[in-house]
């Protein structure tokens, strides 16, 4: 299925921005884990919409509802459903859009795909509103990796070409957890004033910008992953792919790599308590597909949110000719904020898996 991921621990998600509800069912978690439902509410408040000026203006409470799965407050064996119903659709905005593809959304691939027959209000399946149910997922993940000390993180690394610092080159469950309770989720206060600046600037002119997230996780042991096509890289990207928006991904230096000379990219290796490390971590802890025991680190690029306020061009489908449209509703002018957790959620969900597979002695 399109909207499914995991060979052990197998992650489905479904529903419309604008349907009844939208859900995840989760088969394939250990029996008996315990799930902290108070902390796992903290999790999806993070990405919850309607919290502030930065944000749209959709009010839910994303509060979960668990039909299958737990029992007791722990997992049971049987596969894990949860859904979200959505209270504060305004499908009335996207009426007149009917028939004019937004630029930049995927009105016009799914008109050609299905023939006009899509759910498009509000995004529908393509909508960011998805990731709600994807971070019941990914949260209960990392609540389960962090009892196995493995630890999932991340902050904006920019908005609008504004840049945050970069993780540590270790960095800790308590780091992590401080960026998680700031309410714009960066590491330098000073870069994130000047990112909200950007992004409420944006908004004022009836547009948006996008930004870049870096996630780590700490704790993973060595030999995590298979070569070539079944590596630790091959299977988060694919993944993360799925969160939309999502327009690149790269793990360690990334891109700049093919700018080093090879003295300068190694990793060289060294050994601290027994255990062989490395002094520098440009690889993002992947090697060859398979974990290192540095972290892993990467990167996600999140593209400026395309419903924006000012008339764009774009075509009448029924009439095969030129037209205008202005997208009115509730919508953010910036979803890389929103998204830092989803990329936790990802990670998590995949690194769970990736660990369930190889029956690494962590379970």
């Amino acid at each position: 299925m399109s909207s499914e991921f995991g060979n052990i621990l197998r992650v489905s998600v479904f529903g419309q921005s604008h349907g009844k509800a939208v859900g995840v069912v989760v088969d394939g978690l250990p029996a008996g884990e315990a799930i902290d439902l108070e902390e796992l509410q903290r999790f999806l408040d993070r990405r919850r919409p309607g919290t502030g000026p930065l944000s749209t203006a959709r009010k839910e409470t994303d509060v979960p509802e668990f039909l299958s799965g737990l029992e007791g407050g722990k997992t049971c064996g049987a596969p894990l459903c949860a859904v979200i119903k959505n209270a504060d659709q305004h499908s009335k905005d996207y009426g007149e859009l009917a028939g004019k593809p937004r630029p930049g959304h995927a009105d016009f691939t799914a008109w050609a795909k299905w023939g006009g027959r899509a759910d498009m209000r509000g995004g529908g399946h393509f909508s960011g509103r998805l990731t709600a149910p994807l971070c019941v997922a990914g949260g209960i993940a990392k609540q389960i990796l962090a009892r196995r000390g493995i630890f999932v993180g991340a902050h904006l690394a920019s908005v609008a070409g504004i840049c945050d610092r970069p993780f540590p080159l270790h960095p800790t469950a308590a780091l992590f957890e401080e960026v998680a309770a700031k309410p714009f989720p960066v590491l330098d206060e000073a870069a994130g004033e000047r990112m909200r600046a950007a992004i409420l600037e944006a908004k004022n002119d009836l547009d948006s910008v996008g930004g870049v997230i870096e996630c780590a996780a700490a704790g993973l042991p060595a030999g995590l992953g298979e070569p070539m096509f079944g590596g630790v890289e091959n299977r988060l990207a694919a993944a993360l792919f799925g969160i939309p928006a999502v327009k690149g991904v790269e793990f360690g230096e990334g891109f700049r790599a093919a700018e080093l000379r090879g003295s300068e990219n190694n990793d060289p290796f060294t050994v601290e308590d027994g255990e062989i490390r490395a002094e520098t971590n440009r690889a993002g802890g992947i090697l060859g597909g398979i974990t290192t025991g540095m972290p892993l680190v990467l990167r996600a690029a999140v593209k400026p949110t395309p419903s924006i306020g000012r008339p764009q061009k774009t075509v009448r489908l029924s009439a095969m000719e030129a037209a205008e449209l202005t997208v009115h509703g509730r919508h953010d002018p910036c979803v890389a904020h929103r998204a830092v957790p989803v990329a936790e959620a990802v990670t998590a969900a995949v690194l769970l898996d990736m660990l369930l597979e190889g029956n690494h002695g962590t379970f």
